[in-house]
């Protein structure tokens, strides 16, 4: 079984920074992309920043020069740095990633969530 444990969520003022942590644990024998999405209340889970396993990142328009993703392989663990954040980046955020596993007929790869964390961004 794959898990996906999220850190880093929190109140602060706009303008400031926090970093988020996603580590992946379980039986993995390598993890394809990593990404976080956030969801703000009433609306739909979005795409914040992706990374390919061989570092290709990708932004959503509205975070691109404020954010910065980045993993660290040999921990299995993605990041997300976020500064000069301002109140709409409100949202819980939310770790995904494609780990490799054992399957009976061989390895496939999963989609896996991590729970959430909140991100609370003060005017």
């Amino acid at each position: 079984q794959v898990q996906l444990v999220e850190s880093g969520g929190g109140l602060v003022q706009a303008g400031g920074s926090l970093r988020l942590s996603c580590a992946a644990s379980g039986s993995i024998f390598g993890i394809n992309a990593m990404g976080w999405y956030r969801q703000a209340p009433g609306k739909q889970r979005e795409l914040v920043a992706t990374i390919s396993s061989d570092g290709i990142t990708n932004y959503a328009d509205s975070v691109k020069g404020r954010f910065t993703i980045s993993r660290d392989i040999a921990k299995n663990t993605v990041y997300l740095q976020m500064n000069s954040l301002k109140p709409e980046d409100t949202a819980v955020y939310y770790c995904n990633a494609d780990p490799l596993v054992a399957d009976p007929r061989g390895y496939k790869y999963l989609e896996v969530w991590g729970q959430g964390t909140l991100v609370t961004v003060s005017s």
